[in-house]
């Protein structure tokens, strides 16, 4: 069964509303600060796969409505990085930075550790690596067609799209537990509880915020929202195959960083965040929820129990790591638990998933501004540039 555009978006809208319905419902994902998209679009995603399992039935969701929603997220991102502001990152920025590229490095050494000791070709736990897992379908699906070339795997494509699945399920799964086990390990008393009226936000931190904003600020920001993503699209297109290459949602993301600063530092135009972050977080929400509700569960039963098993240690892995490495790097506060959870969203899923988990945190405890300042900008953009190196890396090492 096919979903047009408007079908699409009908059924995106109702699947997430029933994701904040079961979450207000249910105590247990409100105690584990489980995302309303990862909860309604999986939730949905079951279903779907019940019924395709015992009726043959499957169902095929307009994929164009996925990829709007995510470079207008994206866009938004690059629309409310003030260099004014990310100055204020500072030495944590840098540090989480670090850390980021230190567990690239050695997702991708476990992978294809664990590989071996299964018996799979090292290249296997490649794709069970950083190239799916950090990178998710877009950089699984751009490095596919290089491995099959460099080390003949079979079925790598398939592969990607099934490790970068169930990445994006679990990415979503675990940030809210591992900050809750933080949180109560720690002792750590959360922040103040958010006030909208006495705190200056970070873009994305609270979406159930007040929204000052008139018709007037939402069609300006939408406009500078469309530049970001058909300007993004045509240098994506205009640099494929260069040494520019980068993914669509870089692009918007960069041009929504100079249309930001260029207005900021030569204009006495005012970028009005609540617009950008009313829209980003409806991007934010759409994204997920398309892409949950239309993951093929199917495929993953079609995973070899070789590579299941690399993919769940390495959840354990990130699990360990955001407990031990990232916590602790990062200060040991409720910020560091925020970030950690943040880490656990795109190191094993997208972006979008890390400022999911991190909402659906600050929500209940209080707000992270460190949090909502760094995990955006270097899980949208550093993470990018970081994790191709390091597959580049190993893909020449095992080639050799």
């Amino acid at each position: 069964m096919v979903f047009g555009l408007f079908e699409t978006l009908t059924t995106a809208c109702l699947v997430l509303i029933l994701g904040f319905f079961i979450v207000k419902k249910v105590k247990f994902f409100r105690d584990y600060n489980i995302p309303e998209p990862v909860v309604g679009g999986f939730f949905i995603a079951i279903v779907l796969y019940l019924i395709y399992h015992f009726y043959g039935i499957s169902f095929q969701f307009e994929g164009s409505l996925q990829t709007a929603m995510m470079l207008i997220f994206f866009s938004s991102i690059g629309l409310s990085a003030d260099f004014a502001k990310l100055k204020k990152g500072g030495k944590p920025l840098l540090i989480f930075i670090g850390v980021t590229g230190t567990f690239i490095f050695f997702q991708n050494l476990f992978g294809i550790s664990i590989a071996k000791l299964v018996g799979l070709d090292p290249s296997y736990g490649l794709i069970a690596g950083s190239i799916t897992l950090t990178g998710g379908h877009g950089t699984g699906a751009a490095w596919a067609k290089n491995l099959t070339d460099t080390f003949k795997i079979e079925g790598a494509m398939e592969l990607a799209m099934a490790c970068a699945t169930y990445g994006l399920v679990m990415g979503g799964i675990i940030g809210g537990p591992v900050a809750k086990f933080l949180l109560k390990k720690n002792n750590i008393s959360p922040s103040a509880q958010l006030n909208t009226d006495e705190v200056p936000l970070e873009p994305f931190e609270n979406p159930e915020s007040k929204r000052r904003m008139n018709v007037h600020n939402v069609i300006e920001t939408l406009t500078m929202l469309a530049i970001c993503v058909t300007a993004g699209q045509f240098l994506y297109e205009t640099m494929k195959g260069s040494a520019f290459e980068l993914p669509n949602f870089v692009w918007s993301l960069l041009i929504g960083v100079i249309i930001r600063n260029i207005l900021a530092h030569t204009t006495t135009y005012i970028v009005n965040d609540h617009a950008v972050d009313t829209l980003g977080n409806t991007g934010l929400y759409l994204f997920l929820t398309v892409a949950l509700m239309s993951l093929q569960l199917w495929q993953l039963s079609g995973l070899a129990s070789q590579i299941l098993i690399v993919l769940l240690l390495q959840t354990l892995m990130m699990i360990l790591f955001a407990i031990f490495v990232t916590y602790r790097v990062m200060g040991k506060d409720y910020d560091a638990i925020v970030l950690s959870a943040g880490h656990c969203g795109f190191g094993l899923g997208a972006t979008p998933t890390a400022i999911a988990n991190m909402q659906a945190i600050t929500l209940r405890y209080g707000p992270s501004h460190k949090a909502f300042l760094i995990v955006p900008m270097v899980g949208a953009f550093f993470v990018d540039i970081i994790n191709n190196v390091f597959i580049k890396l190993f893909v020449g090492l095992l080639s050799m």
